[in-house]
């Protein structure tokens, strides 16, 4: 039987957490945060998925991101609230936690962790975490960019 990590690895050598207020709706964040097929369409640094679906435990997908090839699972679903995916990458094991919450109509705090342990992580555990925490801050930052353009798009939409 697999089992699948809910939350990062706490005692792992990097643990990066971070948030962000995104003023989008909740059902426009979480449908681009989680249409995994179309990560590269607005996450510059996000190259090629490979993925088919179903958004459901289990189901595995390969990515391309800063010149990583990248297979991860699906751990987690919680529609609306939460996913969790990972796996291992070049000697390094991550677990990505994201959470979703309304604080008011059209604002979502988005929340992400992420946990990377393995060798490579262990023997550079300041630099590893440096590059997790810019890798994080930039998804968060496109998440919000694409998020707010496309509410922003269809309230505009809405007034004509």
């Amino acid at each position: 039987m697999t089992t699948h990590p809910t939350t990062v690895d706490a005692e792992a050598p990097v643990v990066v957490r971070l948030e962000a207020t995104v003023h989008a709706p909740l059902a426009t964040v979480w449908d681009l945060h989680t249409d995994i097929a179309a990560w590269a369409d607005w996450n510059a640094d996000v190259d090629r998925v490979d993925y088919a679906g179903p958004l459901a435990p289990g189901t595995a997908f390969r990515w391309l991101t800063h010149g990583l090839d990248i297979t991860s699972t699906v751990h987690q679903v919680v529609p609306g609230e939460r996913i969790v995916w990972g796996g291992p990458a070049h000697g390094i094991d991550g677990i990505h936690v994201w959470t979703f919450q309304e604080t008011a109509p059209g604002s979502v705090k988005v929340r992400t962790e992420e946990s990377w342990s393995g060798e490579p992580v262990t023997a550079r555990s300041a630099e590893m975490e440096q590059v997790l925490r810019q890798s994080l801050e930039a998804w968060l930052a496109a998440l919000k960019a694409k998020a707010e353009a496309v509410a922003g798009a269809a309230a505009a939409a809405e007034r004509h």
